[in-house]
């Protein structure tokens, strides 16, 4: 039986074309990848294809929010995002992806992974439903109803963030309300400084960027103003919001830069799998960016590590997708030009 098993992986691999071996193979891993989120919609990502099996994800620094992330923390976990997502596409051809995380950092620090395909089994159900929610994830900054997660949407949730080596931590009660007022007084000190709503201007207004924050996706304000939802300036009204907002919050061991793409590769599992169960989700990252940047990137931490990222998760109304940057512009090299 084993050298039957093996002698089907060997024709299998014998069948299995590469996944970056022609345009369209090309086009379509790196659209899924681009499909990710990333903070402020800045898209902070490129991709090379260095062969027939072998990506390349580049941080595009130009899109460095240098004010509210000078050290590239909220990259790094926009990046860490995509390249889940790559990993992803990769898999549902047939393929393992095995990862370099920053392969060369003294020479090319942008290079942040490089992903190559080798043969490997089928993708798995638990794979390929992953994959098909990549289109229809979304950030929900509008109001959620009363209903509770059950607990075990939360319990898949708490494995998909163990699964990438991160830790998801719901969040209730008294410590929920705290990490709410901390949001909030992060927001505020945030908008008094003109830097900060200068950046956030250039990088969300959709007379900046043709692919900026739609109004839409900035959702209204909370009429009693206890949520700290980000309008991004759009004053688009106010709504009735949930009074007790379902929290969690992701964590890593580090907090330097592998740390930062191992949580966004958790992100990204943890929407995904959120996603698959009809559970809507929005962040929070005010404090983290206040993050003073001599302790950024440290080692120490409290008991679960470094918190990346704070998490709403509810049930809200349907979304419509932000806009996305053209596979064209984010994808180095000839297949660029036929995307």
């Amino acid at each position: 039986m084993t050298d039957s098993g093996a002698g089907g992986r060997r024709a299998r691999a014998a069948t299995l074309e590469p996944p970056f071996a022609s345009a369209a193979d090309v086009c379509a891993v790196v659209g899924a990848a681009a499909a990710a989120p990333s903070v402020h919609n800045t898209q902070p990502w490129r991709f090379h294809r260095a062969d027939d099996a072998t990506m390349e994800l580049y941080a595009d620094l130009d899109r460095l929010l240098t004010v509210t992330d000078p050290m590239g923390r909220g990259l790094g976990l926009s990046c860490g995002a995509a390249l889940y997502n790559l990993r992803l596409a990769v898999r549902v051809t047939g393929h393992d992806a095995r990862v370099r995380i920053l392969p060369d950092p003294a020479h090319r620090p942008d290079l942040l992974a490089t992903v190559h395909a080798v043969p490997g089994e089928p993708p798995t159900a638990d794979e390929q439903l992953l994959h098909d929610m990549i289109p229809h994830r979304r950030t929900n900054r509008f109001p959620f109803d009363d209903r509770p997660v059950p607990r075990e949407v939360v319990v898949a949730l708490v494995h998909a963030a163990h699964a990438e080596s991160a830790t998801l931590v719901p969040v209730s009660g008294r410590t929920a309300r705290r990490v709410l007022e901390l949001i909030a007084m992060a927001d505020d000190t945030l908008a008094d400084d003109p830097a900060y709503r200068d950046e956030l201007a250039r990088w969300t207004g959709p007379d900046t960027r043709p692919d900026g924050v739609p109004e839409h996706a900035a959702g209204p304000r909370p009429r009693d103003g206890r949520l700290p939802m980000r309008d991004f300036g759009r004053h688009v009204g106010t709504a009735e919001f949930e009074p007790e907002p379902q929290l969690a919050a992701l964590f890593t061991r580090g907090d330097g830069p592998r740390d930062w793409l191992r949580a966004g590769q958790a992100l990204q599992r943890v929407l995904l799998t959120a996603t698959a169960r009809g559970v809507a989700a929005s962040l929070f990252s005010q404090p983290l960016d206040l993050r003073p940047p001599q302790h950024r990137g440290d080692r120490t931490g409290g008991p679960f590590g470094h918190v990346q990222m704070l998490i709403r998760l509810g049930y809200g109304p349907p979304v419509p997708r932000v806009p996305r940057r053209p596979v064209a512009e984010v994808l180095d090299g000839r297949e660029a030009r036929g995307a």
